[in-house]
């Protein structure tokens, strides 16, 4: 399934038709240049996959994204002159299934490594309802009937293993600086652990484990950490959710004790307010980290992780 969100007008994409900057980085480029730069020239589809390339490739390796900071990833359209510059890169690391634009530009080109992360972890279905209590129920019912869900950064133990498979990746296409791969992909696997040490134990004594979402970009870490994602709008955050769906929100939020709806920035947060003041809960942001911004609670992967932890904690009632 293509997770696919509504396309937003071509006059607000006008901005997408270069190479640009997905995180702040000495390997990085906002230029136009993506390939022929000196170094492991590795083109990304996203943020979450530029700061991968960023992490364990160091300053052997040169990244350019494929979507520019505050651009909602799943409505990117590749332009001609995108596509010509992903086909001088060295390697391409994408999420099949997100941007499907990308998917058919990575199939037309010829670059030498194309590094899918979808291949390189577990990729579960997702209806608007995802884990805990939720597993008992038939989860294909509702504003969607769900599927193959790609957030998997979310979860910081699936975003590990997607880690090791790129650095292996890496080895393999750019063998003279394997052993810096190696040593940088283990030390950003080090820290990944801790991140899922940290969620463990902080999500371990919370009052409540439902928390409600305006989409489901949060279940492999709801299902990681023994918690119930509620979403409005299922695996696309656009749709509009049915009455009765809204209803059924309500009603669970005062049985489970929810007090927050969580909506994300870079899409509006119109039905989470409307939700949130006619049930009488709060709202805040829960970041499903798909690019870096200025209104980013944090400047990289790791912080607005953190941040997103303290949300949830101070939603769910930390004990």
């Amino acid at each position: 399934m293509n997770v696919r969100r509504r396309l937003i007008p071509a006059a607000a994409l006008s901005g997408v038709t270069a190479l640009t900057l997905a995180a702040t980085s000495a390997c990085s480029s906002a230029g136009a240049a993506a390939g022929n730069t000196g170094k492991f020239d590795v083109v990304a589809s996203f943020y979450p996959m530029a700061f991968l390339a960023e992490q364990i490739g160091g300053n052997y390796v040169h990244v350019t994204s494929l979507t520019q900071p505050g651009q909602e990833p799943h409505d990117l359209e590749i332009s001609a002159k995108q596509t010509a510059q992903l086909q001088e890169s060295d390697a391409v690391l994408y999420l099949k299934n997100l941007q499907p634009s990308v998917d058919d530009a990575v199939a037309q080109s010829e670059v030498r490594t194309k590094i899918d992360a979808a291949s390189l972890t577990t990729l579960e279905e997702h209806g608007n309802e995802v884990g805990g209590h939720a597993a008992a129920r038939d989860t294909t019912k509702g504003e969607e009937s769900g599927g193959k869900d790609p957030h998997i950064w979310l979860d910081p133990v699936r975003y590990a293993e997607v880690a090791k498979g790129v650095g292996k990746a890496f080895e393999k296409a750019d063998p003279k600086h394997a052993d810096t791969y190696r040593k940088n992909t283990d030390a950003l696997v080090k820290k990944l652990d801790d991140l899922n040490t940290q969620f463990a134990q902080g999500l371990k004594n919370t009052r409540s484990k439902v928390f409600i979402t305006t989409h489901a970009a949060f279940g492999y870490l709801a299902e990681r950490y023994g918690l119930t994602e509620e979403a409005i709008n299922g695996l696309d955050p656009e749709s509009e959710p049915s009455a009765a769906r809204v209803r059924d929100l309500e009603k669970m939020a005062q049985a489970d004790g929810v007090t927050t709806v969580f909506y994300e920035t870079l899409v509006s947060d119109k039905t989470a307010q409307t939700i949130a003041k006619d049930a009488n809960l709060r709202t805040d942001v829960l970041d499903p980290i798909e690019g870096i911004t200025p209104k980013s609670r944090g400047t990289d992967y790791f912080s607005v992780q953190e941040a997103n932890l303290k949300a949830l904690q101070t939603a769910l009632g930390t004990k």
